[in-house]
């Protein structure tokens, strides 16, 4: 079994990412792992790194809720719309203010640093209106390549999964229902 944390991305209530995370948190639920999940537009931080690495902020209260949550899970669930090619303003904040030196890796005189996540996993749920073909192979997913490659490998999870759910306004209601059983499937395994 798995300590399972959702982070839900969406700045907004929204009823499709509302649905998937119910989803996938009733099949991790149902298959006996453990959950917390997080919808990050209930949180209050500062989404600016101001200071860059130079000088860090006193992290705010939802800032060390999401360390001690990350760190308490070993399967990280992200759940956020395609904006512009990639993730939305929240969440990219949310990186930049949690996975912070000391925290998630840490530099070391050489030229490797240290990953201080190692063994953890992640799924990436992505919705999106655009058709997945231009998001993948007209733009190259860029949002997903630097979670993945830049951010979450950067710091030991692995392997990173990704799922994809596009062209959201043409989906069938029969699309919908699909989606939302595949996002049960994806929670009772917990991969």
């Amino acid at each position: 079994m798995k300590n399972i944390l959702i982070i839900n991305a969406y700045p907004y209530e929204e009823n499709f990412s509302s649905k998937l995370q119910e989803a996938y948190k009733n099949g991790a639920i149902s298959a006996g792992h453990e959950l917390r999940a997080v919808n990050l537009r209930e949180l209050h931080f500062n989404l600016n790194l101001e200071f860059g690495y130079r000088k860090f902020p006193d992290p705010e209260p939802d800032i060390i809720k999401l360390q001690e949550y990350i760190s308490w899970s070993n399967h990280l669930v992200f759940i956020y719309p395609v904006w512009w090619g990639t993730y939305p303003a929240l969440m990219k904040g949310m990186i930049d203010r949690v996975f912070l030196p000391g925290f998630a890796f840490r530099f070391s005189s050489g030229k490797e640093h240290e990953k201080l996540l190692v063994g953890k996993t992640a799924r990436l749920l992505v919705s999106m209106d655009s058709s997945l073909w231009t998001h993948k192979y007209s733009l190259g997913s860029p949002g997903e390549t630097a979670l993945k490659s830049g951010t979450f490998e950067f710091c030991g999870i692995q392997p990173v999964k990704i799922s994809y759910f596009a062209e959201i306004r043409k989906a069938s209601d029969a699309t919908l229902g699909n989606w939302f059983e595949k996002a049960v499937k994806l929670g009772r395994r917990a991969v």
